[in-house]
């Protein structure tokens, strides 16, 4: 049976798929349930989180002012609002994840190169991620049990009792999660994203009704020069692209399910420039009343919840950030690695194989480990991270500027040496040739110190240059593309 649509698959002879490229999970989706709601709630899940907290707060601190901060992450997030939509179409469009999508710009094997790329970073902040909510549960723990403090004491593999109980039970959770597919991550990223709101709003009010209703939107606690404010208001936009160009890469993992393109939009729309940015906000004013009523900003909200003086407040309230680090764990970090080793051998790894074997290696790395060690963090994850701008750099501009969104979803899973993405024994040289080079430049901008005052528009640099590069070396296929081109644009408007 065609892997195209139905309605575009006439022919004389009926296509089979390879079987060391499809499997079930790596086929144009047949199911398509996720609403507006569904897109929604996956960027709560995804935005609501502790990091994404103690980075806008940090701002802050830095030397920009509450207006600040909100209008460069508003611009922040409508630029990764326009990526998302550019990747949801071909993920909509297509009914396939990303390293299927991936086959387009780089070829049947050499799609594997992006996606193993993508699957290491996930794999590793995944089993962060995990430890990160594993200690909120042990601030709860300890605050509802004073006594469980005993076993904090020794320690195992550079982590105590307390703090293996706490981990295990939340990767024992996310694994239970996981292994029901798809289905299972769509309801449970319905209930993560909403929750943290409430915590953050009863903060706020709590906060504000303690500074007597009135904060400041211009002070900061460490003023800067003019010129530094616009350095850092600039810098906050390539830093938040950066964070979210992970999952602007495999965006098409999560729209693939929506039945419209329009359901994409609309999901984003609500879920980026509007929610993201009322989080951050929120955020920040959260931090800005903690300088007011305690001479100090807070950029911790743990730290801040624990002001409170009410045992019971802070168990609920660590539940729920453990409920939300778990939420943007399974959206960020989890859904990509299970498509990607998928993609490896389909024939043995399928969706619900590719996470549990993600899982173990979450947990085999030993992630406490990895977070304390700042060199790992930064050279190598930020390394690794680098990269991604200039694969979203290539796949962009080979499937709109290049192919102009006309695909063979059939040619996606064929392997036969001709074939439309076999390219030079399954692997675009081109691609290659664009995508090495300025994840090069990329990294060295990122990690050199000497580059410092650039490192937050590495992904931008990387992107663009990848992009450039790629255009140069298809300007022949893509001259080819106009003169074949007799019938409209299939690409939509």
């Amino acid at each position: 049976m065609s892997l195209a649509d139905p309605a575009a698959a006439q022919s004389a002879t009926e296509f089979v798929p390879d079987p060391r490229l499809t499997n079930e999970d790596l086929a144009p989706a047949k199911k398509r349930n996720w609403k507006v709601f569904d897109l929604f709630a996956m960027w709560m899940s995804d935005v609501h989180n502790l990091g994404n907290y103690t980075f806008a707060a940090g701002l802050l601190v830095l030397g920009m002012n509450v207006w600040q901060v909100f209008t460069s992450l508003l611009v922040g997030f409508v630029i990764i609002y326009i990526g998302m939509n550019w990747m949801g179409r071909i993920g909509q469009r297509h009914g396939v994840p990303f390293p299927v999508v991936s086959r387009i710009s780089f070829g049947v094997w050499g799609a594997n190169i992006p996606a193993l790329i993508r699957a290491v970073i996930a794999i590793m902040w995944y089993g962060i991620q995990t430890y990160l909510a594993s200690v909120a549960v042990n601030v709860m723990l300890l605050a509802a049990w004073p006594g469980l403090e005993s076993w904090t004491h020794s320690d195992f593999l550079g982590l105590h009792a307390l703090g293996w109980i706490s981990f295990l039970a939340l990767w024992i959770i996310q694994a239970l999660i996981i292994s029901q597919g798809m289905e299972s991550v769509r309801k449970f990223q319905d209930f993560c994203g909403p929750a943290i709101w409430v915590v953050m709003i009863a903060l706020a009010v709590w906060i504000l009704a303690k500074a007597g209703w009135t904060i400041s939107l211009t002070d900061t606690p460490h003023p800067v020069s003019t010129g530094e404010q616009w350095r850092q208001w600039f810098g906050a936009i390539g830093l938040i692209l950066a964070t979210y160009g992970t999952l602007m890469l495999n965006f098409c993992d999560f729209s693939r399910f929506a039945p419209t393109y329009k359901t994409v939009k609309r999901g984003n729309f609500w879920g980026l420039p509007i929610n993201s940015t009322a989080f951050v906000v929120v955020s920040v004013i959260v931090t800005a009343g903690s300088l007011e009523v305690f001479g100090e900003a807070i950029t911790d909200p743990a730290e801040l919840v624990a002001k409170v003086g009410n045992t019971w407040v802070l168990v609920l309230a660590a539940l729920t950030f453990a409920i939300a680090t778990m939420g943007v764990n399974i959206v960020a970090n989890f859904v990509s690695p299970a498509y990607d080793l998928a993609n490896v051998w389909p024939q043995k790894i399928t969706f619900k194989v590719g996470g549990m074997i993600s899982t173990v290696a979450a947990l085999v790395v030993t992630p406490w480990n990895l977070f304390s060690n700042p060199t790992v963090v930064q050279y190598f994850l930020g390394g690794l991270g680098a990269f991604l701008g200039p694969l979203f750099g290539v796949i962009m501009l080979d499937y709109f500027w290049v192919k102009r969104g006309r695909i063979d979803v059939d040619a996606l899973f064929n392997a036969t040496p001709g074939s439309r993405y076999y390219y030079r024994k399954g692997v675009n040289p081109k691609a290659l040739w664009a995508f090495l080079p300025a994840a090069a430049v990329s990294a060295v901008l990122a990690l050199v110190k000497d580059f410092s005052n650039v490192a937050p528009y590495s992904w931008f640099i990387g992107t663009a240059m990848a992009a450039g590069l790629y255009a140069l070396l298809c300007r022949t296929e893509r001259a080819a593309g106009e003169a074949a081109a007799s019938e409209p644009a299939t690409v939509e408007g």
